[in-house]
């Protein structure tokens, strides 16, 4: 699908990227083919002599590493860079953080107007995913007018989506963590499913075919394996799920709720182990120690 270019007037800004992994970099490709101009900045060459550019950028997307390890959620990074972007411009963190982080940064750092907009890009599909948007999320920490005026200007940079919402940045972070959470909950539950109709003898190819044809389904990730093995893999789903279900913990307080999704964690690791997929990661995460199947805890 070709994107329309940009009106004149919003071609004259000047939008730079912090971070140019697969996120960062498929944004900029994105607004580089409509014709606005884009600086890009990260540790890696050929962007590492950029940062002095930075500060002279109208907007800057903020899409760098949010990892969790055994200590907790990093947001770092995050904090590290936004002391490069440039008094009263604006900084909108396309990273995923823990709900009321943006908040937090907006207090640290007055001199810019912080906004999230949670990005919903399929490392395999990031290009396509960037050009054409289901959704566009613009979260503002605080609802003065040079926030809204601001979080207008940045919904209308971004590529047309069927659904935009300009809301609160704690709204955005949930919504954020709900689309990474559902996903995960999903392919724990199927292979769930998988297991049952393995013990009970069933064939699941025809299972899935029913699946497949159930408009009530969300069928994206309705395979048991997929990839590597089995589980909910890669870097975002591991990550986020366990700063999600330690932060939902440590909030809320419902032991109920905390162990539901304990649960999911404990079993998504033992799928990941038992088949090998990811373990590197699941390491980073949770810890070398987590080595055996059937984990008590972290």
């Amino acid at each position: 699908m070709t994107q329309k270019k940009q009106p004149q007037a919003k071609r004259h800004l000047t939008v730079g990227f912090i971070g140019q992994g697969y996120v960062g970099k498929n944004y900029a490709d994105d607004f580089s083919r409509r014709g606005i101009k884009v600086v890009r900045y990260a540790k890696e060459e050929p962007h590492l002599r950029n940062g002095k550019y930075i500060r002279e950028c109208d907007v800057v997307f903020v899409a760098v590493p949010t990892p969790t390890s055994p200590k907790g959620f990093d947001d770092s990074v995050i904090r590290g860079v936004l002391t490069l972007i440039g008094e009263g411009k604006i900084a909108v963190i396309k990273s995923t953080v823990i709900p009321g982080t943006t908040k937090k940064v907006q207090k640290e750092n007055p001199q810019v107007i912080v906004l999230n907009s949670p990005e919903f890009l399929s490392e395999k599909t990031a290009a396509e995913d960037a050009a054409t948007p289901f959704s566009n999320i613009i979260g503002m920490p605080v609802g003065d007018l040079k926030h809204k005026e601001a979080a207008k200007l940045v919904l209308g940079l971004l590529p047309r989506a069927p659904f935009s919402l300009i809301c609160d940045s704690t709204e955005a972070e949930i919504i954020k963590y709900a689309h990474n959470g559902s996903g995960y909950t999903q392919i724990v539950f199927f292979n769930a499913m998988y297991d049952l109709a393995g013990n009970l003898g069933s064939d699941w190819s025809v299972i899935e075919r029913a699946i497949a044809a159930d408009p009530l389904i969300a069928r994206r990730y309705a395979k048991p394996v997929h990839k590597s093995g089995r589980g909910a893999g890669g870097n975002c789903f591991i990550k986020d799920f366990a700063a999600l279900s330690r932060f939902y913990r440590k909030t809320v307080g419902d032991p109920l709720g905390a162990a539901a999704l304990a649960g999911l964690e404990k079993k998504n690791i033992d799928l990941l182990l038992a088949s090998g997929k990811d373990a590197n990661i699941v390491k980073s995460v949770y810890g070398e120690k987590i080595t055996r199947r059937h984990p008590k805890g972290r």
